[in-house]
């Protein structure tokens, strides 16, 4: 009888020996956590479609980013509610604007602690779309143009008052045409050319967005934003994207969704050297809370084996609402 001559089953034999040559290892330094912040007082308010993410007002705030900083989380991203919209998204490049507020009580409280600003406008606009629009009518329906150029000129705004309130990196999701070469001149002329840009390079329409959508109250009030964001069936085009960002100024590129997509992971991985960040967006949460609640699959041991996938893909960085739960499991493991 033959026997194998190689046998790969000797590395699996323990614990100990998968651990010592385990290839790919998840740390809390991986992680962001997001954070949806509001207006009012006393909010701490589960939302309905993410169960475990909550609103947060200004004064719970606190509380929140104390337990974040006590697992060890580096890094969260900043998402806004404002309690007035209009068709410019004001309130998004306001000096009083809530995810202004936001930062500076984070870093008033916590220095260390390192503030990502999400700089777009949907939040923002009361028509729910990421920069400015054209709207008219046509056989009776309100359409829209999103309009490009002049819509920069407000993200540009917004990120340089960001900065100003003390955000330590810009994160520009809007997928404007020239967003990111518009910001950095932005930014460097009002004085912070140290701070980076975190490039939502390749952003896919997708469907994994519905429960953000809930939670950032910025569903589009007509149409949908297919001519801005990235058609999922696309993969080269990513890598043009990708490689205007850099061209243009980008440290580091973000692919958002990150389950679907870990394909553009290893393909933004093998063609550049920037950081590269995963978002583990709302849809992949829900799903996986939505299973576990059933008691269908078990909720740890998907999660840190869908969050490996996407470190593996080549995510240094990974955004992602079960950060608070990780890092709790990674320190049970120690």
């Amino acid at each position: 009888m033959n026997f194998p001559v190689v046998r790969h089953r000797r590395l699996r034999q323990s614990a100990a020996i998968r651990g010592m040559v385990r290839e790919t290892v998840l740390t809390v330094d991986d992680f962001v956590q997001p954070i949806f912040v509001t207006y009012g007082s006393g909010v701490k308010h589960e939302i309905s479609s993410m169960p475990g993410v909550f609103h947060f007002s200004l004064d719970t705030l606190e509380e929140e980013v104390q337990s974040i900083a006590e697992l060890g989380i580096p890094a969260v991203l900043l998402f806004g509610v404002p309690d007035t919209k209009d068709s410019v998204g004001t309130s998004a490049y306001a000096e009083q604007g809530i995810v202004q507020e936001a930062t500076r009580v984070i870093k008033s409280r916590y220095p260390d602690m390192l503030v990502i600003a999400d700089t777009c406008l949907c939040e923002f606009t009361d028509h729910g779309h990421c920069g400015m629009v054209h709207t008219f009518e046509r056989d009776g329906h309100v359409c829209g143009d999103v309009l490009n150029d002049e819509s920069l000129e407000l993200l540009v705004k917004t990120a340089v008052s960001q900065a100003e309130a003390g955000a330590d990196i810009i994160a520009p999701s809007n997928m404007m045409d020239g967003f990111v070469q518009a910001i950095r001149t932005g930014l460097d002329e009002a004085g912070f050319s140290h701070i980076p840009i975190m490039s939502y390079s390749v952003k896919y329409a997708s469907a994994f967005y519905g429960p953000f959508r809930e939670a950032a109250d910025s569903a589009p009030q007509f149409g949908d934003r297919k001519t801005y964001q990235m058609d999922p069936a696309n993969a080269r085009e990513a890598l043009r994207e990708a490689k205007s960002d850099v061209l243009e100024g980008a440290d580091m590129l973000m692919v958002k969704p990150a389950l679907a997509f870990m394909d553009i992971l290893r393909m933004l991985r093998d063609q550049f050297d920037l950081p590269l960040v995963a978002y583990n967006v709302s849809g992949e949460y829900s799903m996986v809370k939505a299973a576990a609640q059933q008691g269908w699959i078990n909720e740890r041991a998907i999660v840190t084996e869908m969050l490996l996938g996407m470190k593996r893909a080549g995510a240094d960085i990974i955004i992602t609402y079960f950060a608070k739960d990780m890092a709790r499991w990674l320190r049970e493991e120690r």
